[in-house]
């Protein structure tokens, strides 16, 4: 297979920038980095794995669980099916984090509730070179993602627990300073409807947030009062239109600022235990 049929492959399947996501699944089976798919020669075997790669990304299955591997906040995690790609969007909860905690060497404690692949809780250890950390997962299959990227990254100051997060008070040992969650907020009857690559491919315990979306920031409004240190800060993930109904549902914390992404979407709701 060609770079041209695969980009036409790609196209075909719906694919957005088809071509560059070619010469992506290109180097990869070459093991290389993109600029060699302009000069290189591919031997058999991996024209055959290339071939394999552009048939599995046709069918949609996320690029990301093809190569193993996603940018987060410019540190590279592992992941593959089972665990959540995290996104450029949820990034706007870390900046948050370094804005209202501008105390960088701090020796806070945090907590990544519904951690996943383990992005932010890897991210905000990275940015508070003094702080320690909990990951809490409850999918065994996320989990051993969690694990692995913690043991990557920061292996000295962050752990994972396979739980619940209403197994943060039990699991903690002490309040924390700053609380972090990308919680499922999808409501169930859009899953269907969203992009095939997370639709078909993505777990949807990470992704189905009840009939209403809201189902997890309910729990959320229940447990964060008891396991935030007074002053502390939780900083949560909401979609697209849901600002107005899910504030109200923090009557204990104070509401800091709903910040938004890239797209202007409000995304970061930043609250504090006064």
């Amino acid at each position: 297979m060609t770079l041209d049929e695969a980009a036409r492959c790609l196209a075909e399947a719906g694919i957005e920038s088809a071509r560059r996501e070619a010469r992506l699944l290109l180097a990869h089976a070459l093991h290389a980095d993109r600029d060699a798919t302009l000069t290189a020669t591919p031997t058999p075997e991996q024209s055959a794995k290339f071939a394999s790669l552009v048939t599995r990304r046709a069918g949609r299955e996320p690029f990301a669980y093809i190569t193993g591997r996603k940018e987060f906040w410019s540190l590279e995690f592992d992941v593959g099916p089972g665990v959540l790609i995290p996104r450029p969007d949820t990034e706007t909860l870390i900046e948050q984090a370094m804005r209202y905690l501008p105390d960088r060497g701090a020796p806070i404690a945090i907590a990544d509730l519904g951690a996943g692949s383990g992005a932010l809780l890897v991210a905000a250890l990275t940015e508070f070179p003094n702080a320690t950390g909990i990951g809490f997962e409850s999918s065994p299959q996320a989990f051993a993602f969690l694990e692995r990227n913690i043991a990557r990254h920061v292996p000295e100051r962050g752990q994972a627990r396979l739980a619940a997060w209403d197994a943060a008070p039990k699991d903690a040992g002490s309040p924390f300073d700053l609380v972090l969650s990308n919680p499922p907020y999808i409501p169930a009857p859009d899953i269907e409807s969203l992009d095939p690559d997370v639709s078909r491919y993505e777990p949807r315990a990470a992704l189905d947030g009840g009939p209403d979306g809201l189902d997890a920031y309910r729990s959320l409004g229940l447990l964060l009062p008891d396991i935030l240190r007074p002053g502390g800060l939780a900083i949560l993930e909401i979609g697209a239109g849901q600002e107005n109904s899910v504030e109200p549902l923090f009557r204990g914390l104070e509401t800091v600022t709903l910040a938004p992404d890239l797209g202007g979407i409000p995304r970061a709701l930043v609250l504090r235990k006064s």
